[in-house]
């Protein structure tokens, strides 16, 4: 469980990360000062920009940030150039050093009607996640598009885990492997905002800071909502694809998230699909029958 110098640390750590991206330029403060050592603002520009004292702007920034207002976390937001996901983030930080962050319940299983959702997209692949990103269902196509992940021993198939420890596999499935790997690091850092004490949580982000791509990325304190986009794959059967994708919220499921590749029709990609889900669908292809088996074991 994250103890209170935790979060302190967290917070430090992600505003002087946001402080330190932010030039006087981009805020409108004239000059260039060439004896400068800050990178980015100093304490005093953003609490002078934000309308609160020095003092004050010092003591969140190292994390004693109880009973922050919505105005001053908005003022300092706006000031750091904050987008709405690091907004929310820091809020997040802030609550949780003051009341101890929401509760969030790990999902494992999903609902049969999630299930049948899931079958009923057909040639579309689609995966129930949680919110460590562990993929808890999928629909038959889904399962052969992910098939590098389900050959593994790990249970539940996570995709952090996947991308970060077994990487030459995730290597060759994503074509963009850097940037698949920045938001993944990302979602999972915004996630512990909302759920600073969760131990399952907390277990898989140590496991992964010991590979380096990850603890880089880690680092940087970046934040992340997966919403929308395309991702390029090589798929072991059936090739390149570049899948667009669109995550989706349940209204019954909060803890849940909805993942669904859909290419429009005639593109190379949904033929691609179209042509994944006749081998995935096949009884007699040693491969499928293999991770089928496998999965279903």
């Amino acid at each position: 469980m994250a103890g209170d110098s935790e979060i302190r640390t967290r917070i430090r750590d992600f505003l002087l990360t946001r402080r330190a991206r932010v030039t006087p330029g981009d805020v409108g403060i004239p000059g260039h000062d060439p004896r400068r050592r800050v990178k980015g603002l100093r304490r005093e520009e953003v609490a002078l920009l934000a309308g609160i004292s020095v003092e004050y702007y010092t003591r969140l920034e190292r994390g004693d940030a109880a009973g922050a207002s919505p105005s001053v976390i908005n003022a300092v937001a706006r000031v750091l150039r904050l987008d709405d996901v690091e907004r929310e983030h820091l809020g997040r930080l802030f609550l949780a050093s003051s009341e101890g962050g929401a509760s969030v319940r790990i999902v494992r299983h999903v609902r049969p009607q999630v299930q049948y959702l899931l079958d009923a997209l057909g040639d579309v692949p689609a995966f129930a996640l949680n919110k460590r990103l562990d993929i808890v269902a999928a629909n038959l196509v889904g399962r052969a598009l992910y098939a590098p992940m389900y050959d593994g021993t790990r249970a539940p198939v996570n995709a952090a885990w996947f991308h970060f420890r077994n990487e030459a596999a995730a290597r060759a499935l994503w074509v963009d492997w850097s940037s698949v790997a920045d938001n993944i690091a990302a979602i999972l850092r915004a996630e512990l905002g909302v759920q600073p004490h969760d131990h399952d949580l907390a277990d898989l982000i140590e496991d992964l800071l010991d590979n380096d791509e990850f603890a880089t990325r880690w680092a940087s304190q970046n934040v992340h909502r997966h919403s929308s986009g395309t991702k390029p794959v090589d798929h072991p059967i059936v090739g390149r694809m570049d899948l667009p994708y669109e995550s989706l919220y349940l209204a019954a499921d909060p803890d849940l998230s909805i993942l669904v590749y859909n290419p429009e029709p005639g593109t190379p990609a949904h033929d691609s699909l179209k042509l994944l889900a006749l081998w995935a669908r096949d009884d007699t292809n040693d491969q499928y029958a293999q991770w089928r088996t496998a999965h279903n074991a």
